[in-house]
């Protein structure tokens, strides 16, 4: 009887730019002093993309990724530490859950916004 044998694989996994993206965005909206995220600039391959995508540019390869992130900030924001704060949280939240390194993490600030009004300061 002749014995076979197997070769074990582990496979791969390949996540999508757009799953990177909607990490990406996710995490800028949860600092202090960025208002909303803006679009980029228009290519033709960001014209049919998700909403997320039109805010974050990931550039990836299996050793690195590279975000632009696009946003705006409020108007009593200090642009530095929000950049900084958005720089570190958005690297932490797309390594954690793609396991790839994040190597750079340029931010955008498109526009400064007025910080929108809570019900108790529209009724004063």
């Amino acid at each position: 009887m002749s014995e076979q044998t197997y070769q074990v694989t582990d496979g791969s996994c390949i996540i999508s730019e757009d799953v990177i993206a909607t990490i990406a965005c996710n995490a800028a909206l949860e600092v202090a002093g960025v208002s909303s995220m803006a679009q980029r600039p228009m290519t033709i391959r960001n014209v049919m993309c998700s909403e997320a995508a039109r805010s974050i540019q990931v550039m990836s390869n299996p050793n690195e990724t590279v975000l632009d992130v696009y946003l705006n900030v409020t108007v009593s924001a200090h642009v530095p530490t929000v950049a900084e704060q958005v720089q570190k949280a958005v690297k932490a939240a797309v390594q954690s859950m793609t396991g790839s390194p994040v190597t750079k993490v340029n931010i955008h600030v498109v526009r400064a916004t007025e910080e929108p009004q809570t019900t108790e300061q529209e009724a004063d």
